[in-house]
């Protein structure tokens, strides 16, 4: 029996010593992680009214409402949300739904309606913005021997921010390496382990939440475009619903279907190889009011709310401009100082800031030392969002330096719109989220989004607004319109003309109210655009002289891709198709 035991032992120490050492090579292929940050509070909401009292049941607690001005209110418990909203016209209670701050997205406000489901009951669904972070990791083996990496994240491009390049494993330890673009040296950007038994890759990212499981991802992956085989793309003319766009065919519309199939295949086949290679996440084209193509791509999808970035700055300037086409008191030459701070001036006030109008905010050229650009400016966004001193970016800004006369320059600066957005607050005495919904989310059917909110409350103007892609689009078709929807007059002609105007230049472009100003060769001529452009490849371009509205949304943020989308998508491929 002891004979037998050694021989055993020493079988197994002769095999354990000529078994082949863990591979790297097993890391080869696409991977996939995903978490989900919340929100909890979600789900049926019932109000109820017993004379002058309101209470609120939502998930399984009957809470306490209290009214104030006209407004509804109520938290949940634990600080897992809370409802505004105020009764309208026809009965309705129209609400907004505030989520906690999520450690991977921050909280967007979504919309709430509740409709009146017997006397003083009201009943609606809290449907929160869906606060998800994921992540592709594509290993492939050089030609070096070691593991290059691509690391993408469609919410934020985190990946692309950290430089992620290759990965590296020792025995069950797993590290990401790389750099970010100006900076020279390689170092680690994050540990982790591999579980070789159940194939999966944890990394950290304590910035996103913690750690993430990656498990491997099939060819249907939305890492791809369509898929990693997807075949041959024959064009379909959108799906009519019932949500305020007429629809048609490239056919009626004068655009050739031919060329519009090269494009959308060319975005389908594009190989995934890159960091920087183009990230399209959505295009769509409407001409002569009605929308003709629509194509998504990387698992978006016409129901999913998507990122607008600094785009959402023109959204900003048709809420101005459709509170003062409704007759809020309002004007261009609103003095900043004189609505933000009740009426009258500070006695000390610098006279430069005196001097600032609403029109100065529309067109960033204010004055304040706030070029987003500028590491140094202290009231770049990045710096006004990560200090924790003044909850009220309203007030913040007013308190932020100038650097020049307002109207002398154009400066870049995202405090501008969201201070015009501010303005629109005090005139009418409202949140700018019932302003928006009265006057542009209603007659334009808009009832879904998710709004980023200063810790105040107060919703941003400055960008990052959620939309879903049809909705985001009628607002390059409202501009184009002139200022009317379906008829419905929602902004000032006048307004539209100097919104799109090239008023001043930042960099190499024109600059009007919150929208660019572009020229496009067009055949043999050069032909005026305007758009709404925002990182990562957010473009709303409307061109008058075609009747033609351009929506295209990417993934691009941290990367290159974008420049694509900007410079080149729209003047190289879809202004040609155009007849």
């Amino acid at each position: 029996m002891t004979a037998v035991l050694v021989g055993l032992l020493l079988a197994g120490a002769q095999q354990s010593a000529t078994a082949p050492a863990a591979s790297a090579d097993e890391l080869v292929g696409l991977w996939k992680a995903k978490r989900r940050f919340g929100p909890d509070g979600r789900g049926p909401l019932v109000i109820q009214r017993t004379g002058p009292t309101y209470t609120a049941e939502m998930m399984g607690r009957t809470l306490p409402v209290r009214v104030e001005q006209g407004e509804l209110s109520f938290e949940l418990p634990n600080g897992q949300g809370a409802f505004r909203g105020k009764p309208q016209t026809g009965g309705a209670i129209l609400g907004f739904w505030f989520p906690p701050n999520s450690v991977a997205m921050g909280g967007h406000v979504s919309r709430v309606n509740l409709d009146p489901d017997g006397p003083n009951r009201w009943t609606g669904q809290v449907v929160p913005y869906e606060d998800v972070f994921t992540f592709y990791l594509m290993v492939q083996k050089r030609a070096d021997g070691s593991l290059g990496a691509i690391l993408r994240n469609p919410e934020r491009d985190f990946g692309a921010w950290l430089g992620v390049d290759r990965i590296a494993r020792d025995g069950s330890a797993v590290k990401l390496f790389g750099n970010r673009p100006g900076q020279a040296q390689e170092r680690e950007l994050s540990s982790g382990t591999y579980d070789a038994e159940n194939a999966v890759i944890t990394l950290d990212f304590p910035s996103r939440g913690g750690t993430y499981d990656f498990r491997r991802d099939g060819d249907e992956s939305d890492f791809y475009p369509r898929g990693r085989n997807p075949g041959r793309y024959t064009y379909r003319p959108p799906l009519a619903r019932d949500d305020g766009w007429s629809t048609g065919t490239l056919e009626e519309a004068g655009i050739d279907r031919a060329g519009m199939e090269t494009l959308i295949q060319g975005i389908v086949d594009m190989p995934m190889d890159s960091v920087n290679t183009p990230q399209f996440h959505g295009i769509l084209i409407a001409r002569h009011g009605r929308l003709v193509l629509e194509e998504y791509f990387h698992g978006e999808h016409r129901d999913k709310l998507h990122e607008t970035r600094s785009a959402a700055k023109s959204l900003t300037a048709t809420i101005v401009g459709a509170a003062m086409q409704a007759g809020a008191p309002l004007a261009l030459s609103t003095p900043v100082y004189g609505i933000m701070t009740g009426g009258a001036f500070p006695a000390d006030l610098d006279p430069r800031k005196r001097a600032m109008t609403l029109e100065h905010l529309l067109t960033m050229s204010s004055g304040y030392f706030c070029d987003d650009q500028n590491l140094d400016a202290p009231g770049r966004e990045d710096t006004m969002q990560d200090q924790t001193d003044e909850p009220d970016w309203y007030r913040y800004t007013l308190k932020v330096p100038m650097a020049s006369a307002p109207g002398e320059k154009a400066v870049y600066c995202s405090a501008n719109p969201n201070l015009a957005l501010g303005m629109v607050a005090r005139a009418t005495g409202e949140s700018p989220l019932y302003t928006f919904d009265r006057l542009l989310g209603a007659p334009m059917k808009i009832d879904r989004f998710g709004w980023p909110m200063d810790p105040a409350g107060h919703p941003y103007g400055g960008g990052g607004v959620q939309f879903l892609p049809r909705d985001f689009a009628k607002i390059g078709q409202l501009m184009l319109n002139g200022g009317t929807w379906q008829g419905r007059r929602i902004l000032g002609r006048d307004f539209v003309a100097r919104a799109s105007s090239p008023l001043y230049r930042i960099g190499e472009r024109g600059y009007g109210y919150l929208w660019w100003s572009l020229d496009y060769p067009y055949q043999d001529r050069i032909v005026r655009t305007s758009g709404a452009l925002g990182a990562g490849g957010q473009v709303v371009t409307v061109v008058p002289e075609l009747d033609l509205v351009v929506a295209v949304y990417g993934g691009s943020y941290s990367s290159r891709g974008w420049r694509v989308v900007q410079q080149e998508l729209i003047p190289r491929s879809i202004l040609p198709a155009v007849h």
